[in-house]
């Protein structure tokens, strides 16, 4: 149902095509994140000229507002967004459990726990309860209702439902929710495949499903997880819940324990990972795919990324810098705008620096993407990580 192949392959960095309806995807590559149907300060022309191939949109944000208009006025995310390009929407789990803040006594009622206005969300076997950070309405979210928000916004490639168990979690509650996640996955796949089923019927095209292998830093866990994933009938795996809690470290010795159980034939996405460091170690480790809002939201605050490590571009240091922010980055920003400019912008509060630096550091990650796949097509890549590091230290 999905083509998709390896073309090259250096160690465990790899190469991969694959076939959407809206256009190929050629790994590694990284998807800036348009949380709420747009990325933020970038335009869709700019997202074209820095080569971005992909967009990530956000399913908790899309169906809580404005969904029920959308879809019925503009029937899919491309239509609405104006977007010509591949999209991959998440799961809306991260979302249900960042803004739901405390977990909800299941001894208490829903009115007895909700005193005060306080956030709520309520876990079950069959479902995730939780309220809207808009107006505290009640919403729920199981594993058939997500595939169908999912079909129902035809993104490209969509994402199984899985609970992100927290970092501190006790190893009884990370197996209890790793259990769980993976009872819906099943479910997950089972709901998908009846969707595509009726999305061929319709002459619909179909959607690809990455399962998600978890849970926090128990590596017996990891190793479980990633074993059960690569078991279930999807074209494609993802990793998630690193880069959240634990330190660098801890994110790349994890992904070399599930490197080995992952099922080599499929490509992995790392979700929520967008430094250049991460993406470098990320490609060595054998990751495909990657996203976050890491660049764009840095980048609103006068952070930009560099191959001589990040620049704060508020410091006073810059005010009189005639220096392009990064002299090896091809963008616009560093073609046209000197540092001590930028600096005048954030200065003088003149909003243009935040789609300057954001579209500086979105390009800056992708160019770093086609630069490491160079790399792995001519199978210097062990040689292209040891560089990156020997510029970030001068």
């Amino acid at each position: 149902m999905f083509e998709y192949k390896k073309l090259s392959q250096d160690g465990n960095a790899r190469i991969w095509r694959f076939a959407t309806e809206h256009g190929d995807i050629e790994t590694p590559v990284f998807m800036p994140v348009g949380t709420k149907w747009t990325v933020k300060w970038i335009t869709h022309s700019e997202l074209d000229d820095m080569w971005a191939q992909i967009i990530l949109n956000n399913t908790y944000h899309l169906y809580l507002k404005p969904w029920d208009e959308v879809v019925k006025q503009f029937w899919w995310a491309h239509k609405f967004q104006s977007y010509h390009k591949p999209i991959l929407t998440d799961s809306g789990w991260f979302q249900v459990f960042s803004l739901g803040k405390w977990h909800i006594n299941p001894a208490l009622s829903w009115e007895e726990s909700g005193k005060n206005g306080i956030p709520l969300v309520k876990i079950t076997e069959q479902w995730v309860h939780f309220r809207s950070y808009h107006d505290g309405s009640r919403h729920f979210f199981d594993a058939e209702r997500v595939m169908d928000i999912q079909s129902n916004i035809w993104a490209d490639i969509i994402m199984a439902f899985d609970e992100c168990a927290p970092g501190d979690s006790s190893k009884s509650y990370a197996r209890a929710a790793m259990d769980r996640t993976h009872r819906w996955a099943e479910r997950c796949v089972a709901q998908w495949k009846k969707n595509n089923a009726l999305r061929a019927k319709n002459g619909q095209y179909l959607q690809a499903l990455f399962p998600i292998c978890q849970w926090v830093m128990y590596d017996d866990l990891r190793e479980e997880s990633a074993k059960f994933i690569s078991k279930l009938d999807c074209p494609w795996l993802a990793i998630g819940w690193l880069s959240v809690w634990e330190s660098k470290e801890d994110m790349y010795r994890t992904l070399d324990v599930v490197n080995k159980h992952l099922d080599s034939n499929k490509p992995r996405y790392l979700m929520w990972v967008g430094t250049p460091q991460d993406l470098v170690e990320g490609i060595y480790r054998g990751v495909d795919m990657f996203d976050c809002v890491l660049p764009t939201r840095i980048g609103r605050h006068g952070r930009a990324f560099s191959s001589h490590w990040d620049i704060n571009l508020k410091n006073a240091k810059h005010k009189l810098s005639n220096k392009a922010i990064d002299d090896e980055c091809d963008c616009k920003a560093c073609a046209n705008y000197s540092r001590g400019y930028l600096h005048h912008l954030i200065k003088e509060k003149e909003m243009q620096w935040m789609s300057l630096v954001s579209y500086h550091n979105l390009r800056f990650l992708l160019k770093l993407c086609e630069d490491a796949k160079a790399a792995i097509r001519a199978g210097t890549y062990k040689q292209f990580r040891e560089d990156f590091y020997k510029k970030q230290e001068t």
